[in-house]
């Protein structure tokens, strides 16, 4: 039986680290130029081999991500024409994730010649104390240069090349009044979609490390909520739909890619560190594939067959359908959801459904969850 399936390439290399990133990358600057063609030789074959190995016959969308793959450069180009030859390759929506500090116009001219119609954009903040204290490269005059040459290739609106752009609240020296000059300043760019995080401490990275030795200082958590909080309300003034907890789309431009996640269908993932999963939709059950966090090892057996395989189990799967889907504003597909697990939402938790109909479940997820996975608890016994 043929699969559809979307994409997400893994490219584990940066120019240097940010303080908050818990990303699997390593650093480019002691990797010589024969490393990096070896492993794009390893995930060009990769892909390849799970196009076989999962009998993919369809692949709607494809996400690049990282690390930062515009660190690649030219080099890129060898993965846009392996993925032209794939017979069947046209996926709806092709994404490269990028930051301002690596982007030239060769690289972009290239992405849109290998086909790439959607370039998210790391910008975090334009303001520069609080890109300093995370050790965040670039400045505000240099971030807005980049973005003016990015919207050459990448206009937005209703172009077909669409721009997405990141921002993070919670950052050291960070106030409502820099959040609305990061908003004024990304406002001229019009960006399509816009992702708003709100800075989190990770386990075993470097701002674990400065917080709890004091060198820095974020905001209290209330601080932090309320500066998040006064991001989105400014971008649903703005016009944007605030479609998923943490992401904001004009009418229309929603991530593709990201709601397949959410909605929990087929994707593959090659690169390490990157995980995919495929979902048998007769038995409600699931494969996950997850490949260790070691270039070299990747390099050396690109092959999924590598990968750490978990089973999910349908009450596993049933439960991460709930957890991704409501993610969403619309939650989860019902079709599907009826259609995979034989009844339907409003069958499978319905105390919880009545008790959330009137409440905000993106904004109270855990919450909403909660209660969620403790009816389907119950039902079982």
């Amino acid at each position: 039986m043929k699969t559809t399936a979307s994409l997400y390439i893994h490219i584990p290399f940066c120019n240097s680290f940010c303080d908050y990133c818990d990303f699997y990358s390593v650093t480019v600057k002691n990797l010589n130029e024969d490393y990096i063609e070896s492993f794009i030789t390893a995930i060009i074959s990769d892909i390849k081999f799970q196009i076989e190995y999962f009998d993919i016959n369809e692949i709607p969308t494809v996400y690049i991500g990282g690390g930062t793959p515009s660190v690649l450069g030219a080099k890129i180009s060898r993965l846009f024409d392996a993925l032209k030859k794939i017979p069947f390759f046209s996926p709806e929506e092709f994404t490269v994730e990028a930051n301002p500090e690596s982007i030239t116009d060769e690289f972009l001219s290239l992405c849109r010649r290998g086909g790439v119609n959607r370039l998210s954009l790391g910008v975090q903040t334009f303001h520069e104390p609080s890109r300093l204290s995370v050790n965040r490269k670039g400045t505000a005059n240099f971030l807005e240069s980049q973005l003016n040459l990015t919207c050459k290739y990448f206009p937005g609106a209703q172009t077909g090349a669409d721009l997405s752009i990141d921002l993070i609240t919670g950052f050291p020296h960070q106030d409502e009044k820099i959040i609305m000059e990061d908003m004024n300043r990304i406002r001229a760019h019009s960006p399509s979609h816009i992702s708003l995080y709100s800075l989190t401490v990770e386990k075993n990275t470097l701002l674990e490390e400065k917080t709890n030795a004091k060198k820095t200082i974020l905001p209290d958590r209330d601080k932090s909520d309320s500066l998040w909080l006064f991001g989105r309300d400014m971008f649903i003034n703005e016009g944007y739909n605030h479609y998923e907890v943490s992401n904001f789309a004009r009418d229309g431009k929603q991530c593709l890619h990201n709601m397949r996640y959410w909605q929990m269908k087929n994707w593959i993932g090659v690169g390490p560190s990157a995980s995919g999963t495929l979902i048998n939709e007769e038995t409600a059950q699931a494969k996950r594939f997850t490949y260790a966090q070691d270039v070299d090892a990747y390099i050396k057996t690109p092959l999924i067959n590598s990968a750490h395989c978990e089973n999910i189990d349908r009450t596993t799967l049933l439960k991460d359908t709930i957890l991704m889907g409501f993610r969403c504003k619309e939650g989860p597909d019902r079709e599907l959801f009826k259609r995979r697990f034989g009844c339907s939402l409003e069958e499978c938790i319905p105390e919880t459904l009545e008790k959330w109909k009137d409440k905000d479940k993106m904004l109270f997820l855990n919450c909403f969850l909660s209660d969620a996975f403790t009816e389907i608890k119950k039902n079982k016994k």
